[in-house]
């Protein structure tokens, strides 16, 4: 039979999504039904929107969304109609990464993710001219309903503002897990991080809440400069065109880049002390590449690795970030501002334009 829904369809590369009515599948096995309250908006929807990730069209984009169970396929156990859930990315649960707790380097992250559809190659969303691809990040959530997995399906509590949590799923989790796990920062020390919007700025809070020693926050916006200053870094960097050691930064013990900008991220591993880490979670285009001085690289044991949904395992994270929430430790309310749905073009500009850090659009 399926579920009525209104969903915002991207029907061509660029150009902004339109509301439509569509029609959803009831759940499979090892899927969950969603009444969306809220998705956020992520550069990454902006990147596949423009066509710079093979997402096939028409397609309904999203993958920070929080709602409500409405039904489950069988198979799943953990959550049940009427839950509040956070939604989050994709993984298939048995390859070695996901068997080792890894669900972010899953050896199937690209197809689940970015080739919006099911693995038999159908999708869950029907529009007035046949099917929409569905499944983006295993969610697509700019809808009034989506079809996600079991598994990014995490259960959170019944009394939490949902309209705000959404982004937990992706952006925030992000830079709190590279700081959390991927480069494990401990008290004491030294973290730079290469600009300041959603993914940077949960980098901060998650920096101060594992008391960093000293949290640099670069950006080339003054006033962006100002708000992670007040969310837990302990020092601004303007980026001027000096280079980070004219900024008198040395002896770094992290280094995390959001920005994808290659030449920072080169001055940026410069300035990395014996046994420092550098962390790239940056969307970069296909063959970009950084050049490293090996011997510094080598010589005092440095590391720069890739980061992706900051080595997070959701059904962990989420609820974690969700506690430092509640404690005051992680104000993401800061960051964020809601549109209605009907409005989500307006969302997708101010994100584009940064006069809003973290867009929401409530259904």
């Amino acid at each position: 039979m399926g579920t009525p829904a209104l969903a915002a369809v991207s029907r061509v590369a660029g150009e902004a999504p339109q509301l439509e009515d569509v029609t959803i599948d009831d759940p499979r096995a090892g899927e969950v039904l969603v009444r969306l309250v809220a998705t956020g908006i992520c550069h990454t929807d902006m990147v596949m929107r423009d066509g710079h990730l093979p997402v096939p069209l028409p397609v309904v984009l999203g993958h920070e969304g929080a709602g409500h169970v409405v039904a489950v396929g069988t198979g799943v156990t953990h959550v049940a109609p009427g839950d509040a859930v956070v939604l989050s990315f994709a993984s298939c649960g048995s390859c070695p990464s996901c068997a080792h707790d890894a669900p972010a380097y899953c050896h199937a992250f690209f197809p689940r993710n970015f080739l919006a559809m099911r693995e038999d190659g159908s999708t869950a969303i029907r529009g007035h001219d046949g099917p929409v691809h569905s499944h983006v990040f295993g969610q697509s959530s700019f809808a009034t309903h989506a079809i996600a997995q079991g598994r990014n399906a995490v259960k959170v509590d019944a009394d939490l503002p949902l309209a705000l949590m959404g982004p937990l799923g992706c952006g925030f989790l992000t830079g709190a897990g590279a700081v959390f796990n991927a480069l494990d920062v401990l008290a004491g020390q030294s973290l730079v991080v290469l600009g300041t919007g959603a993914v940077g700025m949960a980098a901060i809070m998650a920096a101060r809440i594992r008391a960093a020693g000293r949290i640099v926050a670069v950006d080339r916006s003054p006033e962006r400069v100002a708000l992670a200053v007040e969310l837990g870094a302990t020092e601004g960097v303007v980026a001027d065109g000096r280079s980070l050691a004219d900024h008198g930064l040395a002896d770094i013990d992290h280094v995390l880049d959001t920005t994808g900008h290659v030449p920072l991220i080169e001055q940026a591993i410069l300035t990395l002390a014996p046994r420092g880490q550098a962390g790239l979670l940056a969307a970069f285009a296909p063959g970009a590449t950084v050049s490293l001085d090996a011997a510094f690289v080598m010589s005092g044991g440095r590391v720069v690795r890739g980061i992706v949904e900051g080595s997070a395992d959701p059904q962990q994270l989420i609820p974690q970030l969700i506690a430092h929430w509640r404690a005051g430790q992680f104000p993401i309310e800061r960051l964020t501002r809601v549109y209605p749905f009907d409005q989500i073009a307006d969302a997708f500009a101010a994100g584009e334009s940064g006069e809003v850090i973290k867009p929401i659009v409530r259904m």
